[in-house]
């Protein structure tokens, strides 16, 4: 993506890299100002998205998806902290949007969707949505034996539930059903499998 002039020109592989560092939804990402950002602390403050509403244009909420309870503090890996600390940079002053369109306003999560399937498309990376990045984070946050809890509150969803459900696969994780099961029947010889039970 990074060899895509497109994909440069709408910062899609940084806005990418915050995806994968945060867990956020595409609107959450855009609507993410410097004010929110804490560089000494490798925090950010995730508490805003974009919408476009019609009729009104673009609205930056002073709440997420999930309301209230989908605020949060998010702590960032190195790397998401020095890509941030380069977008400041090149960016400089005055501009409060992380991810700002060519004007220095707020982007459009409506067009940078659009621009993201030109550019999958293109690149024939076929079923490659921005919602693909937020599943990979739980499932490596999951795969790594993080807490469902601490997962959901990355994520941002309000109910522990809707990250089990939608979020997390399952899977086997360890042996210890099959040696609980051992003791099921009495044991027999490994080719015939279990003696019966009367």
């Amino acid at each position: 993506m990074r060899d895509n002039e497109k994909a440069q020109d709408w910062d899609l592989p940084d806005l990418t890299l915050m995806m994968l560092a945060t867990g956020c939804r595409i609107g959450e990402c855009l609507a993410i100002g410097w004010s929110e950002v804490d560089l000494d602390g490798s925090a950010v403050d995730v508490r805003w998205r974009l919408v476009r509403r019609t009729g009104v244009g673009l609205l930056r909420l002073s709440s997420t998806k999930s309301g209230r309870k989908g605020e949060r503090l998010i702590p960032l890996p190195s790397w998401a902290v020095a890509v941030l600390r380069r977008r400041r940079l090149a960016i400089g002053p005055g501009v409060e949007a992380v991810f700002p369109d060519s004007l220095g306003n707020w982007r459009d999560p409506s067009n940078v969707r659009r621009v993201w399937r030109e550019v999958r498309d293109e690149l024939e990376m076929d079923g490659f949505v921005s919602h693909t990045l937020r599943k990979t984070v739980a499932s490596f946050l999951d795969d790594a034996e993080v807490s469902t809890r601490k997962i959901s509150d990355q994520l941002g969803h309000s109910k522990v539930s809707m990250t089990q459900d939608r979020y997390l696969g399952r899977r086997l994780t360890d042996r210890q059903t099959a040696e609980v099961l051992e003791g099921l029947f009495d044991r027999g010889d490994e080719q015939n499998g279990p003696k019966a039970v009367p």
